[in-house]
């Protein structure tokens, strides 16, 4: 090769690549601004409609195929699994649906990309878009955002179009594709492979299958190469999801290894169907292709290589979930099994919602962190359990035991609050609306007060540790006040963790009452100790832990009502 013909080669090659690329961006600004337009209704969507698998499949559809990307829908149900509001089986059933929502990417591109030309209107859809990025209201900046997004990703579409060479005029090309491409298992097999590969290299399902629709639409390579190169793409993006998946914690990775079975599982009976399938498509597109083949169509008409390859994808994935929804307890207890908890702990005590690996977007980021700190608090709320229960044991070996849990908890504590901190403040150097601002203000507040709490508890139970290697002891009715104050601590965090976890209702006032009720059990206790002392009732010592454990109940209290007035403070 000359040094015309090697540059050239690489000037087209790097400009599929930017074509590509161009295509990945706008894909990308187009599900940010969507889902920044309309991300608090889509998690109320998700919420509400899981109530059974086929509601699953159809919240996982809807929501997928409005912000154009599977990933985000999974960010979402993944953070709903680990907060306990969706169940592994709910779940499932929405990753379907998610599996035929990405379809939708494939009609968008066919319709409006082959057929239509959008790329034609696309400089003056960005014109009109641009005054709505600075403007005050956020959700129109937003709506901008996607709209700019969505010609990005045409104009992209074009580039790659105009950017791919046509090899129809290249026999000898042709001749090698036909050679690899008859309708043997094998070469199915092998083309799978690389769909899978492609989607990989790419990180992108939506992207991989739009540059096949432009190699089968500019002659590079057949349909029923097409079809397979489909099959792989979406085992492809499990293996991303997979990938995302390692650095977090055990919900995450049954979730997607939920996604990854039911992928691999329908592309394994439909690369021995295909041929049948292909058939289906033929008989099912004949409206488009007049009386031709999707085979013969592939020489006489662009438009019709893409839409009839949406025809199968959306085929393939309906079908496969239809015949596996029936097997979804089947496939959580072989995700369970394929990912097993290393002790009990591994699930109860990790980072569960942030940290998986996925980045999404801010409104998406604040989600995660807020179930992160609903999970803080539940932690929290244990600790109380653990003092009450040091408080009445008398077995040696057993306070010994909860003495260290407590240390463990505190320690948990801490990392949680330094990792969320950090992973807010990353999500606020981006562009947040007003509402958003505050919310990570309200959180941060929120962390530090529940760390406090946590650090509470601990110094609780060293007093209570002292206090046993001094062979101090309490009075029954000591003991009985401090259950008591204890009794109202855990009703008011009780009362926190469920306005932690309910984005749409807030319990303030049974909160308020509560911590009044803590602040009354306090003095009621101080002036009856401090009356006790005067009288020589019990020894100064045990006056003091006594004194000093209700009163650290109350501070308690106090930060326990502090996160239930910031999270009032934003509803």
């Amino acid at each position: 090769m000359d040094p015309s013909q090697l540059w050239n080669a690489s000037v087209g090659a790097l400009t599929v690549i930017g074509s590509l690329g161009l295509f990945i961006f706008g894909m990308k600004v187009m599900s940010e601004g969507i889902q920044k337009a309309a991300g608090k209704r889509l998690r109320q969507i998700l919420r509400a409609m899981t109530r059974n698998r086929f509601f699953g499949v159809f919240t996982g559809f809807l929501v997928t195929g409005l912000v154009q990307s599977s990933s985000a829908t999974t960010v979402m149900t993944v953070s709903f699994v680990n907060a306990g509001l969706l169940s592994l089986v709910e779940s499932a059933g929405v990753m379907m649906g998610a599996n035929i929502g990405t379809t939708v990417t494939g009609w968008i591109v066919s319709y409006l990309g082959f057929k239509f030309k959008v790329s034609s209107i696309a400089i003056p859809l960005i014109a009109f878009a641009l005054p709505m990025l600075f403007v005050r209201k956020a959700a129109l900046r937003s709506w901008g955002e996607f709209m700019i997004g969505f010609a990005i990703l045409f104009l992209g579409l074009a580039a790659l179009k105009d950017s791919v060479p046509d090899l129809k005029n290249s026999p000898e090309v042709l001749q090698f594709l036909s050679d690899y491409a008859d309708p043997g298992l094998l070469s199915r097999i092998m083309f799978v492979g690389v769909g899978a590969l492609l989607t990989i290299i790419i990180q992108s399902s939506s992207a991989a299958m739009t540059l096949t629709f432009v190699m089968t639409a500019n002659g590079w390579i057949p349909f029923e190469v097409a079809a397979s190169m489909i099959l792989g793409e979406n085992i492809g993006t499990t293996i991303t999801a997979e990938l995302a998946s390692m650095v977090a914690n055990v919900h995450a990775k049954r979730s997607a290894r939920i996604h990854s079975l039911f992928n691999i599982i329908g592309v394994g009976w439909m690369v021995f169907m295909l041929p049948y399938a292909l058939k289906i498509i033929t008989w099912f597109s004949i409206d488009v292709m007049g009386n031709e083949s999707p085979y013969e169509a592939a020489s006489e008409s662009q438009e019709a290589i893409p839409l009839a390859l949406s025809y199968f994808h959306t085929l393939f994935n309906t079908a496969n979930m239809f015949l596996l929804i029936g097997f979804v307890p089947v496939l959580v207890k072989a995700a369970i099994w394929s990912v097993p908890s290393r002790t009990d702990e591994d699930e109860e005590f990790h980072l569960e919602h942030i940290g998986s690996g996925v980045v999404g977007t801010p409104e998406l980021s604040v989600m995660e962190a807020s179930r992160e700190i609903a999970h803080m608090g539940r932690i929290v709320s244990k600790m109380n359990k653990m003092l009450t229960r040091l408080i009445t044991e008398t077995d040696v070996k057993a306070r010994a035991k909860l003495h260290k849990k407590v240390r463990k908890y505190e320690e948990i504590s801490d990392r949680i609050e330094v990792e969320v901190a950090d992973f807010l403040t990353k999500v606020s150097q981006g562009d947040l609306s007003e509402d958003l601002s505050l919310r990570i203000r309200g959180m941060l507040s929120e962390i530090n007060d529940l760390e406090r709490v946590a650090d509470i508890y601990f110094q609780m139970s060293m007093v209570i540790q002292r206090k046993e290697e001094e062979k101090i002891w309490f009075s029954p009715e000591q003991r009985q006040n401090l259950l008591e104050i204890m009794d109202l601590v855990e009703r008011a965090l009780k009362i926190m963790c469920k306005n932690l976890d309910v984005e749409d209702k807030m319990y303030f006032d049974e909160a308020l009452e509560v911590e009044q009720l803590i602040n009354k059990k306090r003095d009621d206790l101080r002036f009856a100790h401090l009356k006790s002392i005067e009288t020589g009732d019990y020894n100064i010592k045990s006056g003091m832990v006594y004194s000093d454990l209700f009163s650290s109940c109350e501070k308690v209290g106090d930060h326990v009502i502090n996160v239930s007035e910031s999270l009032s403070s934003l509803n």
